[in-house]
């Protein structure tokens, strides 16, 4: 239909045929937009006030992240475009290391998002949907920009294809990337308090372990191993079993001790419940979805390649629901 609401009528066809196009229209249509059109584009659908930047997060997350994307719709309407933000500017740095064939190619986009980071501070945020929603939270929320360049700081450092020495060197990891994901998040709420914060970190601890151990087959397809080496020696196990998916005890007792470490940050963080306000409740959501895993982990007796566990599950949603309904983590 051509023409827009409460203007001309729409032609017939008749009239479409008499009206010659412009000079210039087949070239219009030959010739790509340039630079500069796109980045005008992508600013009228980001503005403030557009939706175009808001739903492009929300997808990203519903492709990449949905635990994440699911746990974003619980959140107090308010905050939940700031949240979305948030986690999307997780994604976009999390997938550059298997984004990219060479780690300069890594180091220069996450040079793009410091630069990003440094210059919505500056109130002049580029022309990216991701960084135009963050800058959106920031100015709603104030939030720190230290937790931002952390996040960036730590994704850069693990762009070598190396595992960790030891466990401690992946909950150091998880605290500077998980934890302050949620410090970030907690702001959103509003909510200062350091019974919080330290919830916030342990939790943080336990989704990056966790998320180690899941990514563990997807990684051995591409033949790396991450998991902490001196949990593997004590064990007596090599990268190499896990590479020719092996299942015997040793291998397991190396899972086993891993996932109990994901354990025991998340009794840590339920231990802070009753001094935690339930307003924080929101931030940590993301315990349902840990404590699935482990359960189902210890179901199939920490086999880590076991079908089962690259299975979604589809009471998830409602699951989420009922933690929500209940303010608990």
């Amino acid at each position: 239909m051509l023409g827009s609401v409460g203007g001309p009528r729409p032609l017939g066809l008749a009239g479409l045929f008499r009206r010659r196009p412009p000079r210039d229209a087949w070239e219009r249509v030959r010739r790509p937009p340039g630079p500069s059109a796109v980045l005008r584009s992508v600013a009228a659908a980001s503005g403030p006030g557009g939706p175009g930047s808001h739903h492009y997060c929300l997808q990203l997350l519903r492709k990449r992240d949905y635990e994440s994307y699911l746990c974003s719709l619980l959140f107090p309407a308010g905050c939940r475009s700031s949240v979305s933000a948030l986690r999307a500017f997780n994604v976009e740095l999390a997938q550059v290391k298997d984004s990219v064939s060479e780690k300069t190619i890594g180091l220069m986009r996450m040079q793009f998002w410091r630069k990003a980071v440094e210059d919505i501070y500056c109130d002049h945020p580029p022309h990216q949907p991701v960084a135009i929603e963050l800058w959106k939270a920031v100015k709603r929320h104030n939030l720190t920009k230290r937790w931002l360049l952390r996040i960036i700081d730590e994704r850069e450092k693990n762009l070598d294809d190396r595992a960790y020495r030891n466990i401690q060197e992946l909950e150091n990891y998880a605290e500077n990337t998980q934890s302050s994901l949620l410090y970030l998040t907690l702001e959103v709420l509003g909510v200062k308090d350091l019974h919080a914060d330290h919830a916030a970190s342990h939790i943080g601890k336990a989704q990056g372990i966790v998320t180690c151990l899941r990514a563990t087959p997807y990684h051995g397809s591409r033949r790396k191993v991450f998991l902490p080496m001196d949990v593997c020696v004590q064990h007596g196990v090599s990268q190499e079993d896990f590479l020719q998916r092996k299942q015997d005890r040793n291998v397991r007792d190396v899972i086993y001790d891993i996932a109990s470490q994901a354990h025991l940050h998340l009794k840590h963080a339920r231990s802070f419940h009753r001094s935690v306000p339930a307003k924080a409740f929101p931030a940590f959501l993301q315990t349902v979805t840990l404590e699935d895993y482990l359960k189902k982990i210890q179901r199939v007796d920490f086999d880590i390649f076991h079908p089962s566990l690259q299975q979604k599950n589809t009471l998830l949603p409602l699951s989420l629901y009922i933690q929500s309904w209940r303010k608990k983590y």
